[in-house]
């Protein structure tokens, strides 16, 4: 079964130019079912029915949501269609199972007060407070995803155009406006903080680590937790509650959806519809708090 993961997710990088961290996520999901069928001696072409089945209850059995599993099913339906289309099976044992239903939770988001304590924490004397401050910043100003924030280039950001150009899901280029304060970070760093760390080397891209390289997505998941527990947030930050922030705040103030959809860069408007539950819950908790029949 390895060989024929191998070729799939080859398949899936050369013909569908899917992205690295897309193609992870199916490496992950792929070593788990192949570890179950292993150990159940099944190569690809003796997998069934039912063992798919087992193999969705066995993620249960270890803590995985509902939207977890649905998602290793998505995976494993990818798989055995294109191993049916390829000849290594004679049918698809996961084409008739049903997605496990799961309740659609609204996402976390922060306070414009509590943003604004978030980006207090970086020392901006130093360094790598002032490449953190600009990051928080743009992330929060463009709603980017992490990989997207990390992935940036100096040619990307047009500053007197006030835009930059984001690579996102699929390979999907957008334009997406960057705020005055942000661009005015962004450019604080590019004068006083990036010269510092490329260490008289050179690089491509925006936000550096201390070493001149790129900074990695996992690091930067791990440094804005910290700034997110000095901030005192009342929960665990992680960057995509600042990027549900950037949604929810537009929305709140009159945006409309499909103009979040374009910034965001959502292939499908209903992906973005969620945020607009996340406003009516607002409006319900303000008019039961203040009305006086409520």
């Amino acid at each position: 079964m390895e060989a024929d993961i191998r070729t799939f997710l080859n398949c899936l990088r050369v013909e569908k130019g899917l992205s690295d961290n897309t193609i992870q996520a199916y490496r992950r999901d792929m070593v788990k079912f192949a570890a179950f069928a292993t150990s159940r001696n099944l190569a690809t072409k003796d997998v069934r029915r039912g063992d798919v089945v087992d193999f969705l209850g066995s993620l249960y059995r270890k803590g995985l949501d509902s939207r977890s599993v649905a998602r290793h099913l998505v995976t494993v339906r990818h798989f055995f269609r294109f191993s049916l289309m390829e000849g290594h099976v004679d049918d698809d044992p996961a084409a008739t199972i049903e997605s496990p239903r799961f309740r659609q939770s609204l996402p976390e988001f922060l306070s414009v007060e509590e943003v604004d304590r978030l980006l207090a924490q970086p020392d901006t004397s130093a360094m790598v407070g002032m490449r953190d401050r600009a990051m928080i910043e743009l992330m929060y100003s463009c709603g980017l995803r992490v990989s997207e924030l990390c992935g940036l280039r100096v040619a990307d950001l047009q500053v007197e155009a006030g835009c930059l150009r984001c690579i996102g899901k699929g390979n999907k280029e957008r334009l997406v406006p960057v705020g005055r304060q942000a661009l005015e970070a962004v450019q604080r760093y590019l004068r006083g903080s990036r010269p510092k760390l490329l260490c008289e080397g050179s690089s491509p891209y925006l936000f550096l680590n201390l070493k001149g390289r790129k900074v990695d997505r996992i690091a930067y998941w791990k440094t804005l937790g910290q700034y997110g527990r000095k901030a005192g947030l009342r929960k665990a930050l992680t960057p995509h509650m600042l990027r549900h922030s950037f949604a929810t705040h537009l929305l709140d103030r009159g945006a409309d959806l499909r103009s979040v959809q374009m910034m965001l860069g959502h292939s499908d408007i209903s992906t973005t519809q969620i945020y607009t539950h996340v406003v009516e819950e607002r409006l319900k908790q303000v008019y039961k708090a203040h009305h006086p029949r409520a």
